[in-house]
């Protein structure tokens, strides 16, 4: 949907003086218009006169007196009315349209607070169901730290593999990821180092052996890998 502009289509709205002036208006009838109008002028500009020689300086005072006060409700008053003069002006249709462009944005507005809520809902359900997982992943640590020690110092039977390989399947299922291989490059940002131990062959720091694997949930360290850590004798 193309964003509304509301000042654009109010402007193309028709005004009634305009609708009205158009086509009824003779010549005979702008000569009776134009000898009423100086007639009332004369009219308005003798009482004029007449009032304001019988105010004198009482009325002058008055005025005077008045303050900033009047000026400001007059303001207000001149912005109600001006405001109820539009409206006037307007044709039924021009009327019908600004009621409509007003709705319509108010509606948009709405739209955009919805579209706003429900993408922080969205969020929102996406941490609670990340600290869901994260529960149950810490409580099941030392189990999953005992499975790894059978398997490496113990021969495991068939069902206790496939118990073991339904565990590893369900925690990649919810994005879970285990790390900590032994041989890899120490990083101190997700491995613990219990040991260092002096190691003639090392050119850098490594993972020598791997006490406990590391698992983490996207750029999330859940638990660091606790590793010993084979580094250069100098």
């Amino acid at each position: 949907m193309s964003e509304f502009n509301k000042d654009d289509y109010l402007n193309d709205l028709p005004d009634a003086d305009n609708l009205s002036a158009t086509g009824q208006a003779g010549p005979s009838d702008g000569a009776a218009a134009g000898s009423a109008g100086k007639a009332s002028d004369s009219a308005k500009s003798a009482d004029a006169s007449a009032d304001k020689g019988a105010a004198g300086p009482a009325g002058d005072k008055a005025s005077a007196e008045a303050g900033p006060s009047d000026k400001t409700g007059d303001s207000a008053a001149a912005g109600a009315d001006d405001g109820a003069a539009a409206d006037d002006s307007l044709t039924p249709l021009g009327k019908a349209k600004k009621d409509a462009a007003d709705y319509l944005e108010a509606l948009q507005r709405e739209r955009a607070e919805f579209v706003n809520y429900r993408n922080r809902a969205q969020r929102e359900q996406e941490r609670f169901r990340q600290h869901g997982i994260i529960d149950v992943l810490t409580a099941l640590l030392p189990a999953l730290d005992d499975i790894d020690r059978i398997r490496e110092h113990s021969e495991m039977d068939d069902s206790f593999k496939a118990v073991a390989a339904k565990i590893d399947k369900a925690f990649e299922k919810f994005g879970v990821e285990k790390f900590g291989e032994k041989g890899e490059e120490f990083d101190p940002t997700k491995h613990e180092a219990i040991l260092h131990k002096p190691d003639a062959e090392a050119e850098k720091e490594t993972v020598d052996t791997v006490v406990e694997a590391g698992y983490r949930i996207g750029d999330r360290v859940i638990r660091a890998a606790r590793v010993v850590v084979a580094s250069p004798q100098n």
